[in-house]
């Protein structure tokens, strides 16, 4: 009996230490409740079926080693590739400035951006993530060009051209013969936080570009 009046504390002082105190496993250290440093084995699961459950409950492993929960929709979210559109969000013609010889073309409207990557206040487009991506773009003139001049559309990766579609608009009589359109598209290597803008460039002091989205658009779409 005196024996196990003296192993009680002993016990009791270790159950309280296990129920109140971090617990590692390969370590001495712990830094949470549970702190194993090594692998995990899990010799069986059971399939979940509530859908409640399976939207909330999946586990991710921060940066600091920590298991966390994530919403499956934000998994699968961070996992989609870019698909982006934007235009005008008006119909009619979009004046621009080119004193300076170019201009920034200014869509405002979207279409589609599902990793929410297009700024329409700055019209710039900034990955979320590394990847090869596909840019085009299309616009249409809306006014006459009633003498020779360069007319064209570029892209800007970070402000540097690219890629541009640029030759000569041809008047005859005072009037436009050349095409009204100009189009591009091309495939860029784009990291983390690089930006895409795209510009108008001509001889002209400005010019209107129409703002009808099946005259004049963006798109840009990630293939890996």
């Amino acid at each position: 009996m005196r024996k196990l009046h003296a192993i009680f504390p002993v016990l009791l002082f270790l159950l309280s230490t296990v129920s109140f105190a971090q617990v590692g496993i390969g370590t001495t250290s712990p830094e949470a409740m549970l702190d194993v440093n090594g692998t995990l084995k899990v010799r069986s699961t059971v399939n979940e079926n509530d859908i409640e459950v399976i939207q909330d409950s999946i586990l991710v492993i921060s940066k600091s080693g920590i298991v966390n929960t994530v919403l499956a929709n934000d998994i699968i979210d961070a996992a989609l590739p870019t698909i982006v559109k934007a235009s005008f969000s008006s119909g009619g013609p979009q004046t621009l400035s080119l004193i300076l010889g170019s201009s920034k073309i200014t869509f405002d409207s979207e279409e589609v951006d599902n990793n929410d990557e297009f700024n329409l206040t700055t019209n710039t487009f900034t990955a979320k993530q590394d990847g090869i991506y596909i840019v085009n773009a299309q616009i249409k003139i809306g006014n006459i060009i009633s003498a020779n001049t360069n007319f064209g559309l570029s892209i800007e990766k970070n402000g540097i051209l690219i890629a541009e579609e640029n030759y000569l608009s041809v008047a005859v009589a005072f009037i436009n013969v050349s095409s009204p359109y100009r189009r591009i598209s091309t495939t860029v290597d784009l990291a983390k936080d690089d930006t895409i803008t795209f510009a108008v460039t001509s001889g002209l002091l400005n010019v209107d570009i129409l703002g009808d989205k099946k005259d004049s658009y963006c798109s840009i779409y990630q293939i890996r």
